[in-house]
């Protein structure tokens, strides 16, 4: 056993010192009368002595340093290593994003793709650019998406004055921004703008090791460009139809990137981070070596509580009230104990369990607690654990059990059901799935149970015009 806080142990000299002169106090009266003229006033009612008491205060100050010390049973050293392939998003802010071939509008269907790409890669560093005929950088390389997608989702049109569209300066700003020994790779959203030849662009790229990726927002037909007075820009008296250019494909292809047309659901942003991933060379940030602790610090805790408990009460009728308060405190902390500061123990096993990939131990501890508690959090999590053991029966049975009054939680509950349903591969359970999954988008709206919804619809009517022939 050690001490992660070892320097506090220096505070028990301090107490010591402050109750030795407690300790040897007298009690008021013995100032006056000796102790033969007190034994014969004094009315018993067996209360404890000045001293017995100051003593077990004495105690309940040296066990609360001992847990302010925090003792722990050390389990041995984890390597831990954040890696991260840094992802560079260059965001078209020209007129021409302003057109509505797209729902609402192109620029603001490519900011939804940037913001669904930082959810879908948390793990991962990522800045923004923002570029038309000039390029400048929104929010540098960072693992705080949060702040990338507050700055992300305020760019307009308006943030930059100048009219066009040159990707040559945004490459500029990207080889400037990101560290020259790295691998650069960068995500673009744009409609291509109406540049032709991307020759200059490809050369610049290759010479800096910058690898683009392109997602083309916008359609073939094209549509007109609206101002912000409802009037559409023209040129030499016809209105302009802006198109998606095609020709920026070149600037991915060559310089070792994809290239994607977007569409409106967000399979195109998991397509691209998929190839962005595979064509990475994750870098390590930082790697150290980490203690793992089994914490002690509430059997001090729960003694304390304890002998303090019994200092504070003053009187008892009997000799035998005094065995039986103590022994109904000490039970009491034991059950409390049980219940309330050990428990956290079982649920860290089970927790650490899950994380290490051991389901099967972490479904029993799970199912051992929720049992014992009636814990909904915990039927979620055993349920979670048997579903990664593909025992979706089992799951479902264990999820059933869970009830949550939060709704996006009862919601994600009841997807999960469905998901047991359709792994079990049965024809009998796909309505059943159906079910359930409708029951939770009546709770809260989600794109992954929508998609799996539907799915589900179109196996079923499969499912029945098979039958019918």
């Amino acid at each position: 056993m050690t001490f992660l806080y070892p320097n506090m142990l220096f505070l028990i000299i301090l107490v010591l010192i402050l109750f030795t002169l407690l300790l040897t106090q007298k009690e008021s009266h013995a100032h006056f009368f000796n102790e033969a003229v007190m034994q014969k006033l004094r009315v018993s009612v067996n209360t404890l002595p000045l001293q017995v008491r100051n003593g077990l205060y004495l105690l309940v100050a040296i066990l609360l340093v001992l847990a302010l010390a925090n003792p722990v049973i050390k389990e041995g050293k984890v390597a831990v290593k954040a890696k991260s392939a840094d992802i560079m998003i260059a965001l078209d802010i020209s007129d021409s994003m302003l057109a509505k071939d797209i729902y609402p509008n192109r620029l603001k269907a490519a900011k939804a793709k940037a913001m669904e790409l930082l959810k879908l890669a948390p793990n991962e560093r990522i800045g923004v650019i923002a570029f038309a005929k000039n390029s400048y950088l929104v929010a540098p390389l960072s693992f705080d998406h949060n702040a990338v997608g507050f700055l992300l989702h305020n760019l307009d049109t308006t943030s930059i004055t100048e009219k066009g569209t040159s990707f040559l300066s945004m490459l500029e700003v990207v080889d400037r921004s990101i560290k020259k020994d790295a691998q650069k790779y960068l995500l673009v959203l744009s409609d291509g703008g109406d540049k032709k030849d991307f020759s200059k662009e490809i050369a610049f790229a290759k010479s800096k090791g910058i690898t683009i990726f392109v997602l083309g927002v916008a359609t073939k037909k094209g549509a007109p460009i609206q101002n912000e007075d409802g009037t559409f820009i023209k040129q030499h008296g016809e209105i302009i139809v802006s198109r998606l250019n095609e020709n920026i494909a070149q600037l991915a292809t060559k310089t070792g990137g994809v290239y994607i047309q977007s569409v409106r659901a967000d399979a195109d942003v998991k397509a691209m981070l998929s190839e962005i991933e595979k064509h990475s060379k994750k870098r390590e940030l930082k790697s150290e070596e980490i203690e793992r602790f089994e914490p002690l610090f509430y059997y001090p805790l729960a003694l304390a509580l304890l002998f303090f408990l019994v200092a504070t009460t003053s009187k008892y009728k009997r000799k035998s009230a005094v065995v039986l308060a103590f022994v109904t405190l000490f039970g009491a902390s034991l059950q409390d104990a049980n219940a309330g500061l050990l428990d956290f123990m079982q649920i860290n096993k089970a927790n650490t369990a899950y994380e290490k990939g051991q389901y099967k131990n972490a479904a029993l501890a799970y199912s051992a607690f929720a049992d014992k508690s009636q814990n909904d959090a915990s039927y979620y999590n055993a349920g979670n654990a048997l579903y990664k053991q593909k025992k979706y029966a089992e799951a479902r049975k264990s999820y059933e059990k869970a009830s949550f009054t939060e709704a996006d939680k009862e919601a994600q509950c009841l997807a999960n059901i469905g998901n047991t349903y359709v792994k079990e591969k049965k024809p009998n359970l796909l309505q059943k799935a159906i079910e359930s999954y409708e029951k939770s988008l009546k709770l809260k709206e989600d794109k992954a149970t929508r998609e799996n919804l539907e799915a589900v619809k179109k196996a079923l009517k499969k499912q029945k015009q098979k039958q019918q022939q």
